[in-house]
């Protein structure tokens, strides 16, 4: 039948806990699930208590954990012609200003993250149209504007996270691999949720994490309890 589950997800479904479980109770569970021949990705998803078509209310930024997650990222950067050897030494795959700025124009995008220096939004203003429906267009809020260029590079090539709120309230992150030690995974998750729990908007009254779950790639999600 279409859209029925295979016979790992059934024997994962079968090790979920009913309700709400620790950090810790979670990520046994997810480690302890019949595995894949691959690498899977572990997730934290999170609907939040907030309005999002209030901008006061909106959540978006850059986090490194403490960690990192596993995996590296294809980083550009849109500098000065004095930094462009620095950025490249750091990960970027590609660095400049006008010229780069064409050739992402001309539909060039074989990259994940886009950072800028504060001069050069300038030229970056321009691609608006062509980075913004796909979610790469720097913003200082996420920190992907910055003068710290080649620093901004080096996170970001080594998997900072970004992280936005969507329309319904929810944020979703990567927060490790598989492979990683339960106390690297526990770290990861912690952070982060910390850190969420500080950038909660003053103007919420109503509880603010309202639900977490924490999931592999190609696992059912877990709830967790949040404090």
């Amino acid at each position: 039948m279409p859209g029925k589950h295979g016979k790992r997800h059934r024997q994962c479904l079968e090790t979920v806990p009913q309700g709400k479980v620790s950090v810790d109770e979670a990520i046994k569970c997810l480690k302890g699930m019949p595995g894949t021949k691959f690498d899977g990705t572990v997730e934290l998803a999170m609907h939040l208590g907030i309005d999002p078509r209030q901008a006061d209310q909106a959540l978006r930024g850059s986090i490194s954990l403490p960690n990192g997650i596993g995996q590296t990222k294809r980083v550009i950067a849109f500098c000065e012609e004095n930094l462009v050897d620095d950025c490249k030494a750091a990960g970027a795959v590609e660095a400049g200003g006008e010229g780069l700025a064409e050739t992402v124009n001309d539909g060039w995008m074989d990259f994940d993250v886009a950072v800028a220096t504060p001069s050069m939004m300038r030229v970056v203003s321009k691609l608006g149209r062509v980075l913004g429906p796909v979610g790469l267009m720097p913003s200082p809020k996420a920190g992907t504007v910055t003068p710290d260029i080649v620093d901004a590079v080096k996170e970001f090539a080594a998997g900072k996270v970004n992280y936005r709120n969507d329309d319904g309230g929810n944020i979703h992150v990567p927060v490790g691999k598989m492979s990683f030690d339960e106390g690297k995974l526990r770290e990861n998750v912690e952070y982060f949720l910390d850190f969420i729990k500080r950038q909660r908007p003053a103007t919420i009254k109503k509880k603010y994490i309202q639900k977490a779950v924490l999931a592999g790639t190609m696992t059912p999600g877990i709830e967790i309890e949040v404090a």
